[in-house]
This record gives C-alpha cells, sequence and structure tokens, in this order.
C-alpha cells in the first residue's frame, strides 16, 4: 500500500473534528495583546495575529498536489568534537541540527528543542524520518541542567530524547503552559510552566517565554491546548534569543522593544512550502532576515532545516536562500550564519 493510502486512511476520520473547530484560530478581545490569549468560549489558546485557518481537506489537497522536492534518503556526516562540561566565560553554542542547540554559558548547560530520535512522529514506523543525523551523539552532551521545549509538535517535543535526558541528568524542563501533563505521563517531573513573557532565574541567568505565531497539536484532542513560544536568556556574557518554530508577527519587534538588542539569536528558516500552507506559522529565509534585523542581533544563527523533510522546498534551498537575502540587503547589520551542525562555536560579549 502506498503512503497516499496511509495518508488518507490517518486524516479522512478527523475530517468532522477539524471541520468542526474551524474558528479556533480567530483571537479573542479581552486577555491583552501581551500575554498569551485564551479562548474562554473555545477553551483553547489564539496566536496575537490570526494565523491561516487549515483544515483536514487542506491537507488532503498539499498532499495531493504538492511539488515536494525530492530530499536525499541519508546525509553523512561526522559527528564534531565532544563539547567540554562547562564554559564559566562567554557564550558557547553547538547546533546539533534541527532546532536542537546546545548554549553553554555561565556554567549553565541549555539545550533547546531536543530530539535525538529517527522519525519526528507520533509512530516510531511512520512520519518524519531524519536525513541527517545528530551533529553530535547524544553521548557527547555534556550534563544538562535547563531544556527549553518551545511547543509540542514532535519534532520540537521528542519524548524518547527528552525521558533519557531526564534518567541521566534530570534537568529543569521549561515550557509553555499546559505541555506539563504530557511530560508528566511519561515520568518526567521537574518541570517549570510559563506563560509569555514570565521569566525564571536559574544559576544566575534569567529565562523568560515570549510569543511566537504558531499553534500546538500532538493528537486528534488536544489543538491549542497548550501554549506555544520563543525564549530569552539574559545572562551576564550576553542576551540570547531562541525563537523556535513560529511565522513572521509584530511581537517580535515587541520582544526587540522589551528586551534591548541581541547578542546571539537563533531563527529557524525552513519549512516554508507551499506558502498557502505555512506563511503564517513558520518563516522564509527572507522573514528570518527580518527577524534577525528587527531584533538587532550581532550575531543569528539558522535553525530548523537540513534535518527532517517536513515540507515541500529542497533540503539546501533554506540556506541558499538566506544567503541571497542576506547579500542583496547593503544595509550595515550584524552577522546571520548558517552553522555546520555538531561544530561548537564561541560568541565573546560585546565590548
Amino acid at each position: 500500500m502506498n503512503r497516499l493510502f496511509w495518508l488518507l486512511l490517518l486524516i479522512i476520520p478527523l475530517v468532522p473534528f477539524f471541520e468542526s473547530r474551524a474558528d479556533f484560530l480567530t483571537p479573542v478581545e479581552g486577555r491583552g495583546e501581551y500575554r498569551s490569549r485564551w479562548n474562554y468560549t473555545m477553551s483553547r489558546f489564539d496566536n496575537i495575529e490570526p494565523i491561516k485557518n487549515h483544515n483536514a481537506w487542506d491537507m488532503i489537497k498539499w498532499r495531493v498536489t504538492g511539488k515536494r522536492e525530492k530530499w536525499p534518503k541519508t546525509v553523512h556526516i561526522e559527528p564534531g568534537d565532544a563539547p567540554p562540561a562547562r564554559v564559566e566565560t562567554g557564550i558557547r553554542y553547538t547546533v546539533v541540527n534541527h532546532s536542537t542547540v546546545l548554549i553553554q554559558v555561565n556554567g549553565i548547560n541549555i539545550l533547546t528543542d531536543p530530539i535525538w530520535s529517527m522519525r519526528a512522529s507520533m509512530l516510531s514506523w511512520m512520519g518524519p524520518k531524519r536525513v541527517v543525523p545528530p551533529g553530535i551523539t547524544f553521548d557527547q552532551l555534556p550534563p544538562i541542567d535547563v531544556v527549553l521545549i518551545s511547543h509540542n509538535h514532535y519534532d520540537h517535543m521528542d519524548i524518547p530524547t527528552l525521558v533519557r535526558l531526564a534518567k541521566r541528568d534530570n534537568p529543569l524542563m521549561i515550557t509553555g503552559i499546559g505541555n506539563q501533563r504530557i511530560l508528566r505521563q511519561k515520568g518526567i517531573n521537574n518541570i517549570q510552566e510559563l506563560d509569555w513573557w514570565q521569566g525564571f532565574t536559574r544559576g544566575g541567568i534569567e529565562i523568560f517565554f515570549t510569543p511566537a505565531r504558531h499553534f500546538s497539536r500532538r493528537g486528534a484532542d488536544d489543538y491549542n491546548l497548550s501554549l506555544w513560544g520563543s525564549f530569552v536568556i539574559k545572562t551576564s556574557s550576553g542576551v540570547i534569543c531562541f525563537i523556535g518554530d513560529s511565522g513572521y508577527g509584530s511581537f517580535i519587534k515587541e520582544i526587540h522593544k522589551r528586551f534591548g538588542s541581541f547578542d546571539l539569536a537563533f531563527i529557524p528558516i525552513g519549512a516554508y512550502k507551499p506558502a498557502w500552507m505555512m506563511e503564517t506559522i513558520h518563516l522564509t529565509p527572507e522573514e528570518a532576515w527580518q527577524v534577525h534585523k528587527d531584533l538587532d542581533s550581532r550575531l543569528s544563527v539558522a535553525i530548523h532545516f537540513g534535518t527532517f523533510q517536513l515540507t515541500d522546498e529542497g533540503i539546501d534551498e533554506p540556506a541558499k536562500r538566506l544567503r541571497n537575502a542576506i547579500s542583496s540587503d547593503s544595509g550595515a547589520f550584524g552577522k546571520f550564519v548558517v552553522p555546520a551542525f555538531g561544530k561548537g562555536e564561541e560568541v565573546n560579549k560585546k565590548n
């Protein structure tokens, strides 16, 4: 049986569910523009700015009519060198790949949206399969103190990896409201839930949960029951932004307004085709460049590309389009780089 058969088999029973909830994406007034927007009528979270309303029929249309570029089955890379156990001065980062980044600063090891699984899926045998291995192996990870989880999609909240981390290091897992329930069901208990703009202090650094333009879902009946977002990390060595997964929106400038310029930002550049399906929930490379400018980032690093084929663009297209956007802009802005997976880089605080 081919993939289309299995796709239709999975999606068609959900059509009535999607259709009956077609207005969930309409924001409601009354909670304030700069807190999470809880829709009391529908008992769901909403975005500050609406996202495009898609249903199961759109999913079928995309899979049947989409022009999906062919990716290689596998891309071999050698694991990078093992990171140091701790970094006391400055900032060191290692992009593992996808949205997984090891950030080492002020003696604290932070890991974002960690995924070492072979598939970003609820099923171990079906769903987006890893094309590029992690840039460093799980066993090369130093002790992890904090894990940042931007939202509950399978490529960002990978339960097998989180369970391994909990058993090995018992790190504090910081995430949006509503995700604690999922994690506790898997035996993970060291959790801090935050609303947008709420902060938490750990080891002399401040971590804030900030908005994003996205959504949450892991199954058929939990659409937007948990909150999605981005993160700001304030340290004596510099201020860091991790966007996670998002479309473009006015919240970017609000983050800059509240926290000022950034020394380091991690910005997603992939999963944007077809535009009619993805344009309000994922950044294009050109929009990522605009986010870099809006944040007034001294150094930005591309994430969320070249690992799992989630959408229709080719494996190399996001990086090429980002480089073209940068080369065509003559303004005096900070650097925006496409990382080598697994390679550690140091960032010194601006004098």
